[in-house]
Protein backbone atom coordinates (compact mmCIF):
# COMPACT_ATOMS: atom_id res chain seq x y z
CA UNK A 1 0.00 0.00 0.00
CA UNK A 2 1.13 3.26 -0.78
CA UNK A 3 1.61 6.57 1.24
CA UNK A 4 -1.63 8.18 -0.08
CA UNK A 5 -2.78 11.10 1.91
CA UNK A 6 -0.29 13.96 2.95
CA UNK A 7 2.84 14.07 3.36
CA UNK A 8 4.25 13.62 7.52
CA UNK A 9 5.22 17.10 7.68
CA UNK A 10 1.65 18.19 6.24
CA UNK A 11 -0.09 15.60 8.55
CA UNK A 12 1.12 17.25 12.12
CA UNK A 13 0.03 20.53 11.47
CA UNK A 14 -3.33 19.15 9.58
CA UNK A 15 -6.88 20.31 10.83
CA UNK A 16 -9.93 19.21 10.30
CA UNK A 17 -12.57 21.96 9.36
CA UNK A 18 -15.00 19.91 11.31
CA UNK A 19 -16.68 22.70 13.82
CA UNK A 20 -19.03 21.31 17.01
CA UNK A 21 -22.60 22.24 16.90
CA UNK A 22 -23.36 24.82 19.05
CA UNK A 23 -25.35 22.72 21.72
CA UNK A 24 -22.73 19.75 21.42
CA UNK A 25 -22.55 20.32 25.22
CA UNK A 26 -26.25 20.61 26.01
CA UNK A 27 -27.08 17.45 23.43
CA UNK A 28 -24.73 15.14 25.73
CA UNK A 29 -25.65 16.66 29.34
CA UNK A 30 -29.03 15.39 28.46
CA UNK A 31 -27.93 12.27 26.94
CA UNK A 32 -25.93 11.34 29.64
CA UNK A 33 -28.56 12.43 32.25
CA UNK A 34 -31.05 10.67 30.94
CA UNK A 35 -28.27 7.53 30.98
CA UNK A 36 -27.71 8.27 34.46
CA UNK A 37 -31.74 7.96 35.38
CA UNK A 38 -31.71 4.22 35.05
CA UNK A 39 -29.64 2.36 37.83
CA UNK A 40 -26.17 0.97 36.75
CA UNK A 41 -26.91 -2.38 38.65
CA UNK A 42 -23.21 -3.89 37.27
CA UNK A 43 -22.60 -6.67 38.03
CA UNK A 44 -19.84 -9.22 38.26
CA UNK A 45 -19.89 -13.02 38.69
CA UNK A 46 -16.84 -15.02 38.71
CA UNK A 47 -16.45 -17.57 35.65
CA UNK A 48 -13.62 -20.15 35.02
CA UNK A 49 -11.24 -18.87 32.35
CA UNK A 50 -8.83 -22.11 32.77
CA UNK A 51 -5.94 -19.65 33.15
CA UNK A 52 -3.63 -20.07 36.90
CA UNK A 53 -2.40 -16.31 36.50
CA UNK A 54 -6.00 -14.53 35.41
CA UNK A 55 -8.95 -14.13 37.82
CA UNK A 56 -12.32 -13.25 35.28
CA UNK A 57 -16.11 -11.98 35.88
CA UNK A 58 -18.76 -12.04 33.79
CA UNK A 59 -19.82 -8.32 33.46
CA UNK A 60 -23.25 -7.12 33.07
CA UNK A 61 -24.32 -3.41 33.61
CA UNK A 62 -27.07 -1.20 32.49
CA UNK A 63 -25.63 1.17 29.24
CA UNK A 64 -28.03 3.33 26.91
CA UNK A 65 -31.78 2.90 27.73
CA UNK A 66 -31.63 1.04 30.75
CA UNK A 67 -30.63 -1.96 28.24
CA UNK A 68 -28.08 -5.09 29.39
CA UNK A 69 -24.52 -4.34 28.61
CA UNK A 70 -22.27 -7.29 28.66
CA UNK A 71 -17.99 -7.23 29.15
CA UNK A 72 -15.35 -8.90 31.02
CA UNK A 73 -13.56 -7.75 33.74
CA UNK A 74 -9.89 -9.43 34.26
CA UNK A 75 -7.71 -9.23 37.43
CA UNK A 76 -4.37 -10.77 37.97
CA UNK A 77 -4.54 -13.34 40.31
CA UNK A 78 -1.53 -12.80 42.42
CA UNK A 79 -2.72 -8.86 43.30
CA UNK A 80 -3.08 -7.91 46.96
CA UNK A 81 -5.64 -7.93 49.09
CA UNK A 82 -7.29 -4.58 50.13
CA UNK A 83 -4.95 -2.78 47.11
CA UNK A 84 -7.15 -1.69 44.36
CA UNK A 85 -5.83 -1.56 40.88
CA UNK A 86 -5.63 0.96 37.78
CA UNK A 87 -8.43 0.06 35.38
CA UNK A 88 -7.89 0.10 31.77
CA UNK A 89 -11.35 0.46 29.88
CA UNK A 90 -10.84 -1.31 26.92
CA UNK A 91 -13.11 -0.66 23.53
CA UNK A 92 -13.67 -3.03 20.64
CA UNK A 93 -12.81 -2.63 17.02
CA UNK A 94 -15.79 -2.29 14.10
CA UNK A 95 -17.66 -5.53 14.19
CA UNK A 96 -16.62 -7.09 17.07
CA UNK A 97 -17.44 -8.15 20.77
CA UNK A 98 -16.14 -8.81 24.24
CA UNK A 99 -14.70 -12.29 22.73
CA UNK A 100 -14.27 -15.72 24.55
CA UNK A 101 -13.36 -15.55 28.27
CA UNK A 102 -9.50 -15.86 28.17
CA UNK A 103 -9.56 -14.53 24.56
CA UNK A 104 -7.70 -10.93 25.65
CA UNK A 105 -6.37 -10.48 29.03
CA UNK A 106 -3.02 -8.07 28.08
CA UNK A 107 -3.76 -5.69 30.51
CA UNK A 108 -4.31 -8.08 33.73
CA UNK A 109 -0.73 -9.95 32.65
CA UNK A 110 0.87 -6.77 32.89
CA UNK A 111 -0.81 -6.26 36.51
CA UNK A 112 -3.80 -3.46 35.88
CA UNK A 113 -7.54 -4.77 36.46
CA UNK A 114 -9.00 -5.00 32.90
CA UNK A 115 -12.55 -4.56 32.22
CA UNK A 116 -13.59 -4.74 28.48
CA UNK A 117 -17.12 -3.42 27.34
CA UNK A 118 -19.19 -5.49 24.67
CA UNK A 119 -20.33 -3.29 21.77
CA UNK A 120 -24.13 -3.61 21.37
CA UNK A 121 -25.39 -5.05 18.07
CA UNK A 122 -21.70 -6.38 16.95
CA UNK A 123 -19.57 -9.47 17.51
CA UNK A 124 -20.22 -10.56 14.64
CA UNK A 125 -17.21 -9.80 12.47
CA UNK A 126 -14.85 -12.96 13.73
CA UNK A 127 -14.85 -12.16 17.83
CA UNK A 128 -17.32 -13.24 19.43
CA UNK A 129 -20.04 -10.83 20.91
CA UNK A 130 -23.24 -11.34 23.45
CA UNK A 131 -24.60 -7.79 23.91
CA UNK A 132 -27.90 -7.19 21.57
CA UNK A 133 -29.57 -3.55 20.38
CA UNK A 134 -32.98 -3.29 21.47
CA UNK A 135 -32.96 0.09 20.05
CA UNK A 136 -33.07 0.27 16.39
CA UNK A 137 -34.48 3.05 14.39
CA UNK A 138 -37.52 1.94 13.44
CA UNK A 139 -38.60 3.11 9.75
CA UNK A 140 -35.01 4.64 8.98
CA UNK A 141 -33.45 3.48 5.47
CA UNK A 142 -30.43 2.42 6.22
CA UNK A 143 -26.72 0.92 4.17
CA UNK A 144 -25.81 -2.68 5.45
CA UNK A 145 -23.80 -2.36 8.22
CA UNK A 146 -24.35 -0.18 11.55
CA UNK A 147 -22.62 3.94 10.01
CA UNK A 148 -26.01 5.17 8.67
CA UNK A 149 -28.28 2.94 11.21
CA UNK A 150 -31.02 6.03 12.69
CA UNK A 151 -28.44 8.78 11.06
CA UNK A 152 -31.67 10.26 10.15
CA UNK A 153 -31.51 12.34 13.68
CA UNK A 154 -28.90 12.75 16.23
CA UNK A 155 -31.67 11.05 18.91
CA UNK A 156 -31.54 8.13 17.01
CA UNK A 157 -28.03 7.47 15.67
CA UNK A 158 -26.24 3.90 16.57
CA UNK A 159 -23.31 5.67 18.22
CA UNK A 160 -25.46 7.71 20.37
CA UNK A 161 -26.31 4.26 21.99
CA UNK A 162 -22.90 2.77 21.74
CA UNK A 163 -21.03 6.34 23.09
CA UNK A 164 -23.18 6.48 26.30
CA UNK A 165 -22.58 2.64 27.18
CA UNK A 166 -19.32 3.25 26.91
CA UNK A 167 -19.58 5.96 29.61
CA UNK A 168 -21.22 4.35 31.65
CA UNK A 169 -18.51 1.26 31.31
CA UNK A 170 -16.58 3.35 32.92
CA UNK A 171 -19.02 3.52 35.83
CA UNK A 172 -19.59 -0.24 35.97
CA UNK A 173 -15.45 -1.02 36.34
CA UNK A 174 -15.13 1.90 38.76
CA UNK A 175 -17.96 0.34 40.85
CA UNK A 176 -15.95 -2.94 41.56
CA UNK A 177 -14.24 -2.87 45.08
CA UNK A 178 -11.07 -3.95 43.45
CA UNK A 179 -10.64 -1.15 41.38
CA UNK A 180 -8.75 2.17 41.75
CA UNK A 181 -12.05 4.78 40.46
CA UNK A 182 -9.29 7.41 40.59
CA UNK A 183 -7.08 5.67 37.78
CA UNK A 184 -9.01 4.98 34.83
CA UNK A 185 -7.20 4.66 31.30
CA UNK A 186 -9.43 4.55 27.86
CA UNK A 187 -7.96 2.25 25.46
CA UNK A 188 -9.26 0.57 22.14
CA UNK A 189 -8.12 0.54 18.32
CA UNK A 190 -10.09 2.00 15.71
CA UNK A 191 -13.52 1.72 16.39
CA UNK A 192 -12.06 1.17 20.03
CA UNK A 193 -9.81 3.77 19.78
CA UNK A 194 -12.77 6.45 18.28
CA UNK A 195 -14.57 5.43 21.39
CA UNK A 196 -11.79 5.82 24.28
CA UNK A 197 -11.36 9.52 22.22
CA UNK A 198 -15.13 10.42 22.89
CA UNK A 199 -15.37 8.88 26.17
CA UNK A 200 -12.69 11.04 27.07
CA UNK A 201 -14.43 14.32 26.54
CA UNK A 202 -17.52 13.14 27.35
CA UNK A 203 -16.30 12.51 30.34
CA UNK A 204 -14.60 15.71 31.35
CA UNK A 205 -16.66 17.62 33.90
CA UNK A 206 -19.21 15.18 33.70
CA UNK A 207 -17.27 12.36 35.47
CA UNK A 208 -13.99 11.56 37.99
CA UNK A 209 -11.04 9.06 37.81
CA UNK A 210 -9.94 9.17 34.28
CA UNK A 211 -6.18 9.72 34.03
CA UNK A 212 -5.13 8.69 29.97
CA UNK A 213 -6.77 7.83 26.81
CA UNK A 214 -4.78 5.59 24.34
CA UNK A 215 -6.46 5.62 21.00
CA UNK A 216 -5.12 3.51 18.50
CA UNK A 217 -5.72 4.17 15.03
CA UNK A 218 -8.59 6.10 15.95
CA UNK A 219 -12.01 5.50 13.53
CA UNK A 220 -14.90 7.73 13.76
CA UNK A 221 -12.71 10.58 13.47
CA UNK A 222 -12.95 13.61 11.01
CA UNK A 223 -16.32 11.94 8.94
CA UNK A 224 -16.14 14.69 6.20
CA UNK A 225 -12.54 13.91 5.37
CA UNK A 226 -12.91 10.24 5.77
CA UNK A 227 -15.94 9.42 3.93
CA UNK A 228 -14.09 11.14 0.83
CA UNK A 229 -10.77 9.24 1.01
CA UNK A 230 -11.08 6.08 3.30
CA UNK A 231 -11.07 3.24 0.62
CA UNK A 232 -11.93 0.43 2.60
CA UNK A 233 -13.61 -0.82 6.02
CA UNK A 234 -16.69 1.09 7.61
CA UNK A 235 -16.63 4.49 6.36
CA UNK A 236 -17.56 3.35 2.46
CA UNK A 237 -21.01 2.36 3.78
CA UNK A 238 -21.75 5.74 4.53
CA UNK A 239 -20.48 6.94 0.57
CA UNK A 240 -22.58 3.83 -0.67
CA UNK A 241 -26.23 5.04 0.95
CA UNK A 242 -25.04 8.80 -0.02
CA UNK A 243 -24.55 7.21 -3.48
CA UNK A 244 -28.03 6.17 -3.82
CA UNK A 245 -29.35 8.66 -1.28
CA UNK A 246 -28.18 11.93 -3.16
CA UNK A 247 -30.21 14.65 -0.94
CA UNK A 248 -28.78 13.15 2.10
CA UNK A 249 -25.46 14.59 2.70
CA UNK A 250 -25.68 17.92 3.87
CA UNK A 251 -28.18 16.40 6.38
CA UNK A 252 -26.48 13.20 7.48
CA UNK A 253 -23.06 15.92 7.68
CA UNK A 254 -25.12 17.33 10.46
CA UNK A 255 -26.14 14.10 12.36
CA UNK A 256 -22.50 12.73 12.48
CA UNK A 257 -21.01 16.15 13.52
CA UNK A 258 -22.37 15.62 16.82
CA UNK A 259 -20.44 12.03 17.09
CA UNK A 260 -17.03 13.22 15.54
CA UNK A 261 -14.42 12.62 17.52
CA UNK A 262 -12.66 15.54 16.48
CA UNK A 263 -15.19 17.68 18.40
CA UNK A 264 -15.57 15.38 20.95
CA UNK A 265 -11.84 15.76 21.36
CA UNK A 266 -11.42 19.08 22.31
CA UNK A 267 -13.26 18.73 25.49
CA UNK A 268 -10.66 16.41 26.93
CA UNK A 269 -8.68 17.35 29.48
CA UNK A 270 -6.13 14.02 30.25
CA UNK A 271 -3.05 13.03 28.69
CA UNK A 272 -3.33 10.82 25.64
CA UNK A 273 -0.94 8.45 23.61
CA UNK A 274 -2.46 8.07 19.98
CA UNK A 275 -1.23 6.11 17.18
CA UNK A 276 -1.11 6.16 13.54
CA UNK A 277 0.05 4.21 10.29
CA UNK A 278 0.44 6.58 7.82
CA UNK A 279 -0.41 3.33 5.13
CA UNK A 280 -4.09 3.33 6.85
CA UNK A 281 -6.45 3.39 4.26
CA UNK A 282 -9.41 2.46 6.59
CA UNK A 283 -8.43 5.25 8.83
CA UNK A 284 -6.59 7.50 6.89
CA UNK A 285 -3.40 9.38 9.11
CA UNK A 286 -5.34 12.83 8.24
CA UNK A 287 -8.30 12.12 9.65
CA UNK A 288 -6.09 10.40 13.31
CA UNK A 289 -4.27 13.61 13.46
CA UNK A 290 -7.59 15.88 13.14
CA UNK A 291 -8.75 13.99 16.15
CA UNK A 292 -4.76 14.03 17.54
CA UNK A 293 -4.14 17.65 17.16
CA UNK A 294 -7.96 18.41 17.94
CA UNK A 295 -7.42 16.72 21.38
CA UNK A 296 -7.47 19.11 24.40
CA UNK A 297 -7.90 21.84 22.62
CA UNK A 298 -10.55 23.26 25.03
CA UNK A 299 -8.55 22.51 27.88
CA UNK A 300 -6.46 24.91 29.86
CA UNK A 301 -5.40 22.11 32.13
CA UNK A 302 -3.58 19.94 28.86
CA UNK A 303 -0.51 20.77 27.57
CA UNK A 304 0.96 19.70 24.44
CA UNK A 305 3.43 17.63 26.15
CA UNK A 306 0.74 15.73 28.00
CA UNK A 307 -0.34 14.40 24.41
CA UNK A 308 1.65 11.90 22.22
CA UNK A 309 1.28 10.14 19.08
CA UNK A 310 3.42 7.03 17.57
CA UNK A 311 3.79 7.12 13.79
CA UNK A 312 3.99 4.08 12.06
CA UNK A 313 5.38 4.65 8.39
CA UNK A 314 4.71 1.42 6.53
CA UNK A 315 2.01 0.23 8.38
CA UNK A 316 -1.70 0.24 7.19
CA UNK A 317 -4.84 -0.63 9.61
CA UNK A 318 -3.12 -3.00 11.67
CA UNK A 319 -0.70 -0.05 13.17
CA UNK A 320 1.91 -0.93 15.53
CA UNK A 321 0.70 -3.57 16.84
CA UNK A 322 3.45 -5.61 19.67
CA UNK A 323 5.85 -2.61 19.19
CA UNK A 324 3.00 -0.25 20.32
CA UNK A 325 1.90 -2.36 22.73
CA UNK A 326 5.40 -1.98 24.48
CA UNK A 327 4.84 1.78 24.23
CA UNK A 328 1.48 1.45 25.65
CA UNK A 329 2.79 0.09 28.69
CA UNK A 330 5.82 2.59 29.24
CA UNK A 331 3.45 5.14 28.92
CA UNK A 332 1.78 3.87 31.65
CA UNK A 333 4.16 2.95 34.16
CA UNK A 334 5.70 6.26 33.73
CA UNK A 335 2.29 8.13 34.08
CA UNK A 336 1.34 5.66 37.08
CA UNK A 337 5.02 5.98 38.92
Amino acid sequence: MPLFDLPLDQLRGYTSGVTPPADLQDFWDATLGEARTFPLNATFEPVENHLAVIDTFDVTFNGYGGSPIKGWLHLPANRSAGTPLPVVVQYIGYSGGRGLVNQDTKWAQAGYAHFIMDTRGQGYGGILGETADPHPSAGEVAYAGLMTRGAGSREDYYYRRVYVDAFRAVEAAQSHPEVDPSRVVLAGLSQGGGIAVAVAGLVAGRLDGVIAALPDVPFLQDFPRSIDIAARGPYPEIAAFLGRHRDRYEPMLAVLNYFDGVNLARAATVPALYSVAQMDDVCPPSTVFASFNAYGGDSTALSAAQKQIEVYRFNNHEGGQEHHWIRQLQYLQRLLA
